[in-house]
This record gives structure tokens, C-alpha cells and sequence, in this order.
């Protein structure tokens, strides 16, 4: 019997994930919104396949990749996330995935990541694994590969031109904390200003 664990906040995803994974063959699909459900339900039943969104809330999906190989040791992890930023899938990948795929594909290249990983074989979209060779062949330096995910985030909403309060309510997180990230990530990237962030989001692509 085939079993399969969906981690994502977003209800919709776990309906049309779930049918798919159905499609392909699995006898049971476990669903989890919060980071504790998932670590809870991959504990108690050990699932052949994990699916996991980037974007939980609270600790966020990579740093989930760990714990929940721990709980499920047999699991192979896929992360389906509208995340494509190349850093993200090297460090998903370095955490113990072993797929990374865009919620941006088709239910065919959804399906086809299931069989690669159930072949036990490294799964990527072809445009994430020509970045991620690379990052890893010495290709010109990533400015955000230095930066967490957390502010990857907080980043991404500045250059959307939200202020510091609306990156806390969005992110779950306090003003104090959303205001600290802003601050790391101006000495980590050099920026002199929140202008200056703007600036580095939109040309980097993450607005």
C-alpha cells in the first residue's frame, strides 16, 4: 500500500494534489495545514511520498525538511512551491529533498516527479536543474544565496512595495522581527536604504 503526506496551507492545493497522487496510485493521502500536524502524521504514518509547500507558516517549509525526514525516514520529499528561486531548490536538495517542482507546472510534470521519486531518482524542472549545475559548477555567485528564507520573504514583499507592518501581518510575524530582517538584509546585500532593497528585489527577480 502506497501512502502519500500533503503539507500545504492552502486547502485547494491538498484537493488537487490529493487527486492526483490518487490517480497515481496512492491508497492514502494525509493532509496537513500547520507544521505540527505534518510532523504529527508523518510520525504515525511513515509515508512513502511527502509533498511539501515552501511557504508554511511559522518555521517555513525548508526548515520542515529535516524534522520530517526524521519522522518518516523512508519518505522521499517533494517540494511543490511557487518559489523558483534557484538558492531555494540547491538548499531544498542540501536539506534532504529530493524533487523540486513549481506549482506553476502541469499535472503531468506533477505526475512525472512522482514516478522520478518513486524510481528513487532526483527530480528538478529542466530550467531549476540547469540553475542549480550552475550555482554548483562555479557559475556567477547568487546575491541572495546568503540569505534564510525568512528573508527571502520579508524581501520579496519589500519589492512589492509593502511597508513593515504589512510584512509582519503577512508573514505572521512581529513588527520588531519584520523590522530586524529588513536590517540584516540591507548589511547582508549593501543596501544603504529600503529604496535601495526595492531596487535589489526587482532586478533580481523576486518582486
Amino acid at each position: 500500500m502506497k501512502t502519500a503526506l500533503i503539507v500545504d496551507d492552502h486547502p485547494v492545493t491538498h484537493i488537487g494534489c490529493g487527486q492526483l497522487l490518487r490517480d497515481a496510485g496512492y491508497d492514502e493521502v494525509f493532509e496537513a495545514l500547520t507544521d505540527r500536524e505534518a510532523y504529527r502524521l508523518a510520525e504515525a504514518h511513515g509515508p512513502d511520498l511527502i509533498v511539501l509547500d515552501l511557504g508554511m507558516p511559522g518555521v517555513g517549509g525548508l526548515n520542515m525538511i529535516g524534522p520530517l525526514s526524521t519522522r518518516a525516514p523512508a519518505a522521499r520529499i517533494l517540494v511543490f512551491t511557487m518559489n523558483e528561486q534557484t538558492v531555494f531548490a540547491a538548499k531544498a536538495l542540501e536539506a534532504g529533498a529530493r524533487g523540486y517542482l513549481s506549482k506553476n507546472s502541469a499535472p503531468d510534470d506533477f505526475l512525472e516527479a512522482v514516478r522520478t521519486l518513486e524510481r528513487d531518482e532526483l527530480f528538478l524542472s529542466h530550467k531549476v536543474a540547469v540553475s542549480v549545475a550552475s550555482m554548483r559548477i562555479g557559475g556567477k555567485a547568487d546575491p541572495l544565496a546568503s540569505l534564510t528564507e525568512r528573508e527571502h520573504q520579508v524581501l520579496r514583499l519589500i519589492g512589492r512595495g509593502e511597508d513593515l507592518q504589512s510584512i509582519a501581518d503577512a508573514l505572521c510575524i512581529s513588527y520588531k522581527t519584520a523590522a530586524n530582517t529588513s536590517s540584516i538584509l540591507k548589511r547582508k546585500l549593501g543596501a544603504r536604504n529600503t529604496t535601495e532593497l526595492v531596487r535589489l528585489a526587482i532586478e533580481t527577480g523576486m518582486s
